[in-house]
């Protein structure tokens, strides 16, 4: 029996919950050694059901979406 390989593997995996939304951040590794963030938002809409909605964030962007992260928290704050 043989084994399938994963695409990606996992580096880190924090959840974050917020009421009915749960959210989760993971930084992958893709077969090419390239890393990248993925953030997913759950969102409960009934009872048993989930909606889930996903971005991935590639190695090259991370410091620019970090910055309009940071950017975007001052505001909010």
């Amino acid at each position: 029996m043989e084994t399938m390989e994963k695409k990606s593997k996992d580096l880190f995996n924090r959840m974050v919950k917020a009421g009915r939304r749960t959210y989760f951040i993971s930084v992958r590794e893709a077969k090419n050694n390239q890393k990248y963030i993925t953030i997913t938002e759950s969102k409960l809409v009934d009872k048993d059901k989930f909606d889930r909605f996903s971005i991935m964030v590639f190695q090259d962007k991370v410091s620019d979406f970090v910055d309009a992260l940071e950017d975007a928290s001052e505001v909010v704050a």
